[in-house]
């Protein structure tokens, strides 16, 4: 008879040491411009809610590269009429930010009030 336990600890303390290299270190600088970006997006208001896309919690994803980045974001509503104006705005402050060309990626996830903390 053999002993398996020995052999599901050491393959599992493996798999542990692989997952913790894999993983990128926190960069500091990373987060300070996702952070100056989310204030600079502070100033794009919701027309119709009069809030700003932070606090709605329409930025999904803030992608930062060296040349271009990207930011994925969602409408409070599929048919928003001030979509085209909204996007352009945010394209504006993040790219205020970050000095380089930002694409500004709508997706197809319906929001949700309570994920901004808001119960009507």
């Amino acid at each position: 008879m053999t002993d398996t336990s020995t052999a599901t600890t050491t393959a599992t303390a493996t798999t542990a040491d692989s997952t913790a290299e894999a993983a990128p270190p926190f960069d500091a600088e990373r987060r300070a411009t996702e952070l100056a970006i989310l204030d600079a997006l502070r100033s794009v208001v919701d027309p119709e809610i009069g809030m700003n896309v932070v606090e709605l919690a329409l930025i999904k994803q803030i992608l930062i590269g060296k040349g271009a980045s990207e930011i994925k974001m969602i409408l409070t509503t599929p048919f928003c009429p001030y979509a085209g104006s909204m996007v352009a705005q945010v394209q504006e402050q993040a790219e205020s930010v970050l000095e380089h060309p930002v694409k500004v990626t709508l997706l197809a996830e319906r929001w949700d009030p309570r994920d901004a903390g808001l119960m009507w």
